[in-house]
């Protein structure tokens, strides 16, 4: 799923990947630092002071090259962390979705908090940007609460699969609000994720006595797979936010709007329903921990391969999450997912890759 309390994240993240530029925020070099590079990028040997000596570069430009994968195994990387954050949700019953959401939000403001005070950003932000982070908070950490809930009522790998059409509801969006170009390819490759969602939630009115096998637990299905749905619609709706603002708000203001108003809208929710308690296992409580670090991690990694990979590798390999899903839910679940929902995995993750490899090849023109 692309995690939604990033930029890229967001969810970029939570599902989607970032639509803005791939230069990391505050990459900039100190003036030192900067001159040191254009010297050695011009063959340029201070030790020398008269001509240019390859010899400093050439160890650089190999250095560069020792690792060229190095970003799409930290794609992997993030995709495993997302999946083992997703599995101890799943894992947590005794607790609701919306607090386990609360939990997290605690648990990654007190990471961001120290990562602010130290980049001197402030914690309001620009002026005319305010409207749209407070917007990608609210819409970002929505699209959060509906995954938990989804992964908490249906299956794991249904969930999983469902939330992976979230960059077909992008391209439409974009095409909406950003009067972006939606091409008859956009159409095709929306037209399998809605095939490959109908699969996943067997309507009976389509299916009939196909659902007879799932009769009890087919509302919870149900409900969990709208949710699924939900989130994908609200993650895309968040990069198009993300896409709006651009570069001009700091990554971390944005993760901070996400994780803020996440906590008092998932408050408030607790409060009207009354489901807020805390957990009385031990266990449940690691849980938690786990939910908030793992999730953590699989953001740090995914971060960090945007920053030197191109976004659309990254998107494809992160359908990988897919893949971990299915097997946590036969492994540790000892759920054999159903012929229907691999036929409709195929259609999202084909729907899925190929909007994101035809976004992909019209960028690169």
């Amino acid at each position: 799923m692309w995690p939604l309390e990033s930029p890229g994240a967001a969810e970029l993240q939570e599902p989607g990947l970032p639509l803005t530029d791939d230069t990391p925020p505050g990459a900039s070099e100190e003036p030192a630092a900067a001159e040191a590079a254009e010297t050695l990028d011009s063959g340029w040997c201070w030790p020398c002071r008269s001509s240019p000596c390859g010899s400093r570069v050439q160890p650089e430009a190999k250095k560069k090259a020792r690792c060229p994968g190095l970003g799409l195994f930290y794609t992997l990387l993030s995709a495993f962390f997302f999946s083992v954050g997703s599995l101890f949700v799943k894992k947590v019953q005794d607790v609701h979705a919306v607090e386990i959401s609360a939990f997290r939000c605690v648990f990654q403001m007190l990471v961001i908090i120290p990562c602010l005070i130290y980049r001197k950003t402030g914690f309001i932000g620009p002026k005319g940007q305010r409207i749209f982070l407070f917007l990608r908070g609210i819409l970002g950490s929505t699209a959060m609460i509906l995954l938990y809930y989804a992964f908490q009522t249906t299956s794991l790998a249904d969930a999983t699969v469902i939330s992976f059409s979230c960059p077909v509801f992008t391209a439409i969006f974009a095409w909406i609000f950003l009067k972006e170009k939606y091409s008859l390819w956009d159409a095709l490759f929306t037209s399998f994720a809605i095939i490959g969602v109908i699969l996943i939630v067997r309507p009976p009115f389509l299916f009939g006595s196909n659902t007879a096998e799932m009769v009890e637990s087919y509302s919870d299905h149900l409900k969990g797979s709208m949710a699924s749905v939900g989130h994908a619609l609200f993650a895309a709706f968040t990069l198009i936010i993300l896409r709006k603002m651009g570069k001009s708000v700091e990554y971390f203001l944005s993760i901070w709007y996400y994780v803020v108003l996440g906590l008092v809208e998932c408050v408030i929710i607790l409060f009207i329903t009354g489901e807020w308690r805390l957990p009385y296992c031990g266990l449940d409580r690691l849980f938690l921990i786990l939910i908030g670090l793992f999730g953590l991690a699989g953001q740090v990694f995914l971060t960090k391969a945007l920053q030197i990979e191109k976004a659309g590798p990254v998107a494809i390999v992160k359908t990988m999450d897919v893949v971990f899903a299915f097997i946590f839910q036969i492994i540790f679940l000892n759920d054999v997912p159903t012929w229907w929902t691999v036929g409709g995995a195929l259609c999202v993750v084909a729907s899925s890759s190929g909007a994101t490899i035809h976004k992909w090849c019209q960028n690169s023109k």
